[in-house]
């Protein structure tokens, strides 16, 4: 099956490779080009603005609970059959929520869209782990970087365009030429091997079954903690319970087991440890700047989903360019020093918007969004590269899962993180400024008698409702200025996170040259 031994990769792994890595970066992308069409889906199946967040938080929730299980999976109806049966599923649920008719019916969908889709991004890792040697790795790393890092990035830039030209519907449909051509590779460059139904009866059943009400909960618990005031909400509290004693519970059970359905033990090894907490902190990141950038341009500068996408479409359109030469590079310099310098371009990146203001828009987000470009570009390939430095073929499902799965969690921590702190910080903000907008302030009192006559000017006979208007609007300011203040807390927050993660990846230790697939 794999060529390790040798340095060349034949035409079919090759075929392999390429064909998985784009089933896992329209996985990613799923996940992602929803949220700039969020409010045009709900208005059409009749959703709620609280309840709207489940259309793509199903999809993740299903994902991170199916990435532990593809290792497993992949062993027992042989990774070919296992591999095209989720990605023609997937195809399929994707036009099926196109159909939707109501909330229940897309949560449903989406849900089995991101089980089937989930299933596509730790099998391209492991092909890639399995099918080439290490000296063509780094490639193949690259190609996967595309779909972890690119796909988060110039999702709502697809999702914008297709719904403000098309329709909403089309953001499911575009899956279907590059998942026809996915299915196609996949068809016939791998090699059809044995299923082991036998392992169902030995399988890990009670880690299974752990793991899946964990996750699961837990993720609900994230995305619905800030709307129901967390622990002041019962729900919420029986949720975390559940959580925690599942989770505590498969941890036991896999540290136990002679065959477990994750080798946890893997987290022991120095690098992969250390990698593990890198790839939680750049997930958190991550995913947590494509979502509080959409919300920061729609709340603050009144972007339709089309324009959002323009703005985010530069932290993605570069490392098109870039991810490619990262290999190279590779060759060239100490990966650890690449993952290192991709990391502190990233937080820097975040930190250039911690000044934010009313006229902070487009045009100031450029080089920010060059310098995210850069830093993940630099970031996903030879962090991959020494997670996986040691790790044989029999563990790379394990090592693949956890990998791609703690990204995913971080993720969703990130983004039920910032939904709280955005709203705690804007309530500071706000109160520390109506402390300095006071009547007994001369320039609030000039404000308001200005304000006043623009209203009297303008249509507002009666001097009392002209004064109610001007009181009205000086509220809104105050507000918009907490709201601004509390997105530059938040990327200083995201900044924050990036620098512990450089902390983790100075912690490395240099993996051999053999290793790490030919890098110095």
């Amino acid at each position: 099956m794999a060529q390790l031994e040798g340095q060349s990769a034949s035409l079919k792994s090759w075929v392999a490779v390429i064909g998985s890595t784009l089933g896992a970066f329209m996985a990613v992308l799923n996940i992602q080009i929803v949220n700039a069409s969020l409010a045009d889906i709900q208005g059409a199946i009749g959703a709620g603005i609280d309840d709207g967040g489940w259309i793509s938080t199903a999809y993740l929730v299903a994902e991170i609970v199916v990435i532990p299980l593809t290792g497993w999976l992949s062993r027992v109806y042989s990774i070919r059959i296992y591999l095209l049966a989720n990605a023609i599923l997937f195809l399929a649920f994707s036009v099926a929520c196109a159909f939707a008719h109501n909330l229940q019916e897309m949560i449903v969908l989406r849900a089995f869209q991101g089980f089937c889709g989930g299933v596509l991004i730790p099998v391209a890792f492991t092909i890639t782990i399995t099918l080439l040697p290490k000296a063509k790795q780094p490639i193949g790393f690259a190609l996967f970087a595309l779909s972890a890092t690119f796909a988060p990035a110039i999702g709502p830039t697809i999702g914008g365009y297709l719904t403000e030209n098309w329709g909403w519907q089309y953001i499911f449909y575009v899956n279907l030429i590059p998942g026809a051509l996915m299915v196609g590779m996949l068809w016939g460059s791998l090699e059809p091997t044995p299923m082991q139904l036998s392992l169902l009866r030995r399988g890990d059943w009670a880690g299974i079954t752990t793991m899946a009400i964990g996750l699961g909960t837990f993720q609900t618990v994230l995305e619905e903690g800030n709307k129901d005031d967390w622990f002041g909400s019962p729900f919420i509290v029986r949720l975390s319970l559940i959580a925690a004693v599942s989770l505590s519970l498969f941890l036991w059970i896999e540290l136990r087991s002679e065959k477990p359905l994750l080798n946890l033990k893997l987290l022991a090894r120095w690098n992969f440890g250390f990698s593990i907490l890198a790839s939680f902190l750049l997930g958190v990141v991550l995913y947590g700047a494509v979502f509080i950038l959409p919300v920061y341009l729609a709340r603050m500068q009144g972007y339709n989903a089309q324009q959002i996408g323009m703005v985010l479409a530069w932290t993605g359109l570069p490392q098109l360019l870039l991810i490619p030469l990262v290999p190279r590079l590779m060759q060239r310099f100490d990966i650890r020093i690449l993952v290192i310098v991709g990391f502190a371009l990233f937080a820097v990146s975040n930190f250039m918007n911690i000044e934010l203001t009313t006229a902070y828009a487009s045009d100031q987000f450029f080089w920010p969004n060059i310098v995210r470009a850069v830093g993940q570009a630099l970031v996903m390939v030879p962090l991959s590269a020494v997670a996986t430095a040691g790790i044989d073929s029999q563990n790379a499902g394990s090592a693949s899962a956890l990998f791609n799965m703690m990204r995913n969690l971080g993720g969703a921590v990130g983004i039920a993180l910032l939904q709280t702190f955005l709203t705690k910080r804007e309530q500071f903000h706000s109160n520390v400024l109506v402390q300095h907008v006071s009547m007994f302030e001369e320039g609030t009192r000039g404000r308001l008698d200005h304000l006043t006559r623009h209203f009297m000017a303008h249509g507002v006979s009666d001097r009392a409702a002209a004064t109610h208007q001007a009181l009205v609007a000086i509220g809104r300011t105050v507000q918009k200025q907490a709201y601004i203040m509390a997105f530059s807390d938040a990327f200083y927050l995201l900044g924050a996170a990036l620098v512990a993660a450089l902390v983790a990846t100075m912690m490395l230790r240099k993996p051999s040259r053999v290793e790490a697939g030919g890098a110095h």
